[in-house]
């Protein structure tokens, strides 16, 4: 298994990226589909290059996406025009060298910022539309793409690869960041310029920060009063349309982020996947060897369905800790360590059970587990014996049957109220006292067992199978107790399960008190008899 291990990680590692760059280049050529039916819902579609496109629902039938946003970035990340529309169509032009895209009820919002010759002004277009047509220079034709396209991608690099790409996107992403903070820190509030300009003779001299000293406060509830209504409705405008251009812009840079964000996640997982598979053939063995040695039934049929319920677990697990590692809610090494983190003590548990020739299938100890926790009562079967070595001495068995008696009755005469909420849970009954009856109960039905009468026989199997439920002693610490009565309604449920079981209980020891009565009269009819 250990070589089995470091030959999956040399595969992982140096043949299947080749196996899946071919596998992916060959997959993404035979694209010739209808690109509305590729695009995702309530996700972003990236295939089209210069476009980022989400829509909220499609249509199967007619071809028509609902709520759609694009993000066209074919002029360069500096220049980015946000289309949003209500609905639209995607479709191919005869020559399919194009992509022809119908919107309809919706707006666009251009960015001229890297257009615009002046500093300090930002200046964007905005576009209010019933219906607009684009289009977008898309190959659809079948052309085999160059292995080395899908070579960059995280599929197709080694550990080595994914390390150098994982420290140079991280590197990225905190410039991207220290861009936009500056980006956003530096736009003007109030129509006030940050930064002037100052030529002397037709020529830039100097460039500095414009410091605008007032002796207080401008209080901008007085100055909207006291504007006419035009110039009201003017603040109202801009301040709308300003706040709606930085949201759009803000949405479109946080996209930037998360998509090359997304693509630190994908390098890393599959960095992390070159391990985690060699470390499942490890667990897995020390899982699978101890259930050989655990599961003693002969054939295939319980191993073969222990086996496939775990591996089931191990793929549910594995894919939903996958999930929640590509999607950013978890860290990536929580979530693709996952399945090896829930299986490893799985693992250990049952090597340590195999070690120590443990019957952890043994379906004896779990019935009688579940016995004492929920209360089954067992009938005894006393079946004469044919030979009998040791015969049983009347005086020794009513001794024994008068000392069993002796304390059945105290036990009765001490419990005959019931417990309250308060004493149950910090007293409960003996648990002392209750083992000590049902040890003398056991030695009196093992010494009669060798009777050579079946009317004693009979009667011994009388006997009620005392049990040691929890719930007649639920805490052995008086404090815990408190603890659990406190809290409600638990405390209150377990209390009344309690007194049921007691009860129960009670009546066992009244039918093993009239039970010790009538074999002594039996024992004595015996010796009279003879």
């Amino acid at each position: 298994v250990s070589i089995v291990a470091v030959a999956a990680f040399f595969f992982q590692n140096d043949v299947l990226p080749k196996a899946q760059v071919k596998m992916w280049t060959l997959l993404f050529s035979m694209r010739q589909k209808s690109p509305e039916l590729d695009i995702p819902e309530g996700a972003f579609y990236d295939q089209i290059d210069g476009y980022n496109i989400y829509i909220r629902e499609k249509n199967k039938e007619n071809g028509h996406l609902y709520d759609m946003k694009i993000y066209d970035v074919s002029k360069g990340g500096g220049s980015a025009n946000i289309i949003v529309a209500d609905s639209g169509k995607l479709s191919f032009s005869e020559d399919k060298m194009n992509l022809f895209l119908r919107l309809w009820s919706g707006e666009s919002f251009e960015d001229l910022k890297s257009n615009s010759g002046m500093r300090g002004n930002f200046l964007y277009r905005r576009e209010t539309f019933s219906s607009k047509e684009i289009i977008i220079p898309f190959d659809a034709n079948f052309n085999r793409m160059d292995d080395e396209t899908m070579r960059n991608q995280y599929i197709g690099k080694n550990l080595k690869e994914l390390n150098h790409t994982i420290d140079s996107v991280k590197v990225r992403i905190d410039s991207l960041g220290d861009e936009f903070t500056h980006s956003l820190r530096s736009e003007p509030l109030c129509g006030l310029p940050q930064r002037r300009v100052v030529y002397k003779d037709g020529e830039r001299t100097e460039e500095g920060i414009l410091q605008v000293e007032m002796p207080q406060p401008i209080d901008m509830d007085s100055v909207f009063a006291s504007s006419t209504p035009l110039q009201k409705r003017n603040f109202v405008e801009n301040a709308k349309n300003k706040a709606t251009r930085i949201k759009q812009n803000m949405e479109f840079r946080a996209y930037t982020i998360e998509d090359i964000g997304e693509t630190m996640r994908r390098h890393q997982i599959e960095l992390m996947k070159k391990f985690t598979l060699s470390f499942a053939c490890l667990i897995f063995f020390f899982i699978g060897a101890p259930l050989g040695a655990i599961i003693r039934k002969g054939g295939l049929g319980m191993p073969i369905v222990v086996s496939v319920l775990l591996f089931i677990i191990y793929y549910i697990i594995d894919n939903s800790g996958y999930k929640l590692a590509r999607d950013g809610h978890w860290a990536v090494w929580e979530g693709i360590w996952l399945s090896s983190e829930v299986l490893l003590p799985l693992g250990i548990f049952l090597t340590y059970k195999a070690i120590n020739d443990s019957a952890v299938f043994n379906p004896d100890a779990y019935r009688n587990f579940f016995r004492r926790i929920v209360g089954v009562q067992q009938v005894r079967n006393i079946v004469m014996k044919e030979v009998i070595m040791d015969d049983v001495v009347v005086a020794d068995a009513k001794a024994m049957i008068a000392d069993l008696r002796t304390d059945i009755e105290a036990f009765i005469n001490a419990h005959q109220k019931r417990q309250s909420y308060l004493k149950y849970w910090t007293r409960g009954y003996s648990r002392a006292e209750i083992d000590n009856i049902i040890t003398k109960m056991e030695s009196v039905v093992e010494y009669l067992e060798n009777s050579r009468s079946q009317l004693v026989i009979n009667k011994v199997m009388d006997y009620p199978c005392l049990r040691r439920l929890l719930f007649y002693y639920p805490v052995s610490n008086a404090k815990a107790g408190i603890a659990i009565a406190a809290i409600f309604p638990i405390g209150l449920i377990g209390y009344f399960i309690g007194i049921k079981c007691q009860n129960g209980l009670k009546r066992d020891m009244k039918t093993s008190l009239k039970v010790c009565d009538e074999l002594i009269s039996i024992l004595e009819k015996d010796i009279q008899d003879k």
